[in-house]
């Protein structure tokens, strides 16, 4: 078999979610580790370090370079969080499969506070997430949000090092640098739903490269695509471009398929929920349904 390469951004985070593709990939077909090359790639999103995404373009800044290597033949696959894919990707490439899902909450990072609640007034909390901001600010208004940018141990040094009193991070990514320790409490989907796609690893390959595509099935997770079809459907529909704070999370028991979906203004004053459920293998319609719903009840002016 010829090398298979793997494009990933650098980030430690990245890097341990293309070694975990790597070794899905060697248990699922016996194969040695010299035979899968990880190549890091560094992407727009990297390098923007001083303003928000939507300052400096939206979706696509995580994910562009990455597609260009994959487009131009240069890697095989690319492993992403999933909550960084845009939903309407290149024509030559698909999500081919997602790995298992892992916790989808968020935590919260805080110096001298164990709770949202146990924040001190007028709090300082780092974030570069709208969606995060808003939430925090829909339960404490008070609290102050910042720009707070850069990989898993930057957001952790900074807050330690006291230029902001606390931050909010994806438990996911912290169980896979095993950092889940640094958590000061683990948010409730309820009062905190996460972002769509948060928690699952997406793999995107070229459409008519049908060897990588056979070789990524068997480590595909059905239930985790399914879910991620519902909550990609939805963002799809409201257009999600980084500049509204959308959250959006389906779960999958057995052939049903549970979807809500949160839209809330960038202050946190006013938000609009939804929930629908039916069939797994309507995962698609689901979503879709759900961001329509939310279209025909919430303000035109809500969505940036």
């Amino acid at each position: 078999m010829n090398l298979i390469r793997i494009g990933t951004r650098g980030s430690q985070l990245a890097l341990a979610q293309a070694h975990e593709t790597r070794r899905r990939l060697m248990a699922a077909h016996g194969l040695a580790e010299a035979s899968i090359e990880i190549v890091p790639i560094r992407t727009t999103g990297d390098m923007i370090q001083d303003r928000a995404l939507a300052e400096a373009g939206g979706k696509g800044l995580f994910t562009r370079e990455l597609d260009v290597a994959l487009v131009e033949n240069r890697v095989d696959l690319t492993v992403h969080s999933s909550k960084d894919l845009p939903t309407i990707l290149p024509d030559e490439i698909e999500v081919s499969v997602y790995l298992p899902r892992e916790d989808v909450r968020d935590v919260l990072i805080a110096r001298d506070a164990k709770s949202i609640a146990d924040l001190k007034p007028g709090a300082r909390v780092g974030s570069a997430s709208l969606r995060r901001g808003a939430l925090l600010k829909r339960l404490r208004p008070d609290v102050q949000i910042g720009l707070l940018r850069g990989n898993v141990e930057t957001r952790l040094r900074r807050i330690a090092e006291g230029d902001f009193d606390a931050t909010l991070l994806a438990l996911a990514g912290l169980k896979r640098l095993g950092l889940e320790d640094r958590a000061a409490a683990i948010l409730s989907t309820d009062e905190f739903p996460p972002a769509v796609g948060q928690g699952a690893i997406g793999i995107t390959a070229r459409k008519n490269d049908a060897a990588t595509r056979a070789l990524l099935q068997p480590i595909g997770d059905v239930p985790t695509g399914q879910a991620l079809t519902a909550e990609r459907a939805f963002l799809r529909v409201l257009d999600g471009s980084c500049r509204t704070p959308i959250a959006g999370l389906a779960t999958v028991e057995g052939d049903r398929l549970t979807f809500s979906g949160m839209i809330l203004r960038p202050d946190g004053s006013e938000w609009f929920d939804i929930a629908d459920e039916g069939p797994a293998s309507e995962a698609q319609a689901i979503g879709e349904r759900a961001g329509q719903a939310l279209l025909a009840r919430a303000p035109t002016d809500i969505l940036g």
